[in-house]
């Protein structure tokens, strides 16, 4: 890991119900939903492991003690499974709790996206830190959104939100940010809406799960009224930090899947088997080849 690296700590909001995939999160966290054979949540963290971060704190809520059992040794089942030729099922997950240190706490009431990133205060402290939604599912062919959002810090040191260019008809559905161009694909932001319908959005350019902040912002949500839907909302804290400062939008390099729906679950699912199979294809040819 490089000692450059300022952002260490990432932090996963994951209390929420995940009430478009009733009845199947009715006992099961939307987090631990699993495309192929991994988790979301576990995607998320080896992103974010892949850009050098090595502590990731974890808001919760009633219901999500799985996320908890997921991340730790089951010595039982290690035992059952010692020796045979399904140990190496466990070798990823074995692999990213050795490299990570988690810890855990709890938002109480649902009160929105900025509300979960202030209860995750106390795991954070006084340093910038990442925020990343386990519901946008990323694939980049080079280097992970994270690291490549690391990047871009260690260049301007302020908060960035990841975008992507979206139809206009689907604003509603994302905070969406208007700025002006400083190099290809970094905006500098002007305005940020959260769920705006198409006649009124500033841009067709939507935030999605992937944040890099500055410390300063857990004040900024502490004074930020509630706004659409009666939540404290990250996108609001965000403007108010703009028009005090600087906060970047970056065209990132890479897939984005919205496994918070049933159509991007899906999408996500049938993308990584091709890969995979793919994968698996090219690994069978060159062991052929030998």
């Amino acid at each position: 890991m490089s000692k450059e690296n300022p952002i260490k700590k990432c932090l996963f909001p994951a209390a929420g119900y995940g009430t478009r995939f009733l009845p199947a999160t009715k006992a099961t966290p939307k987090e631990m939903l699993p495309v192929l054979t991994k988790p979301l949540i576990q995607y998320g963290v080896e992103e974010a492991l892949a850009a050098g971060m090595d502590t990731m704190a974890v808001v919760t809520g009633r219901g999500k003690r799985a996320i908890e059992d997921h991340f730790d040794i089951s010595y039982e089942l290690e035992h059952q499974i010692k020796g045979t030729s399904k140990e190496h099922y466990l070798t990823e997950i074995r692999s990213v709790i050795t490299k990570c240190t988690f810890s855990y706490t709890r938002q109480i009431e649902m009160k929105g996206l900025g509300h979960a990133i202030l209860c995750g205060e106390t795991l954070i402290g006084d340093q910038p830190f990442a925020v990343l939604l386990a519901d946008d599912l990323c694939d980049a062919p080079n280097k992970g959104v994270l690291a490549q959002m690391v990047d871009l810090y260690k260049k301007y040191h302020c908060s960035i939100v990841a975008i992507e260019e979206v139809p206009k008809e689907e604003t509603n559905k994302y905070g969406v940010i208007a700025g002006n161009e400083i190099e290809p694909g970094i905006f500098m932001v002007k305005d940020m809406v959260e769920k705006p319908e198409p006649e009124v959005a500033p841009s067709n350019l939507a935030i999605i799960g992937r944040y890099i902040l500055t410390p300063d912002i857990f004040n900024i949500i502490r004074e930020t009224k509630p706004g659409k839907g009666g939540e404290i909302q990250i996108t609001d804290a965000l403007l108010t930090q703009a028009k005090k400062g600087m906060v970047l939008a970056f065209k990132f390099e890479g897939q984005r899947f919205d496994c918070g729906s049933i159509d991007g679950f899906v999408k996500a699912t049938n993308y990584f088997y091709d890969k995979e199979t793919k994968k698996e294809a090219a690994a069978k040819k060159e062991t052929g080849a030998k």
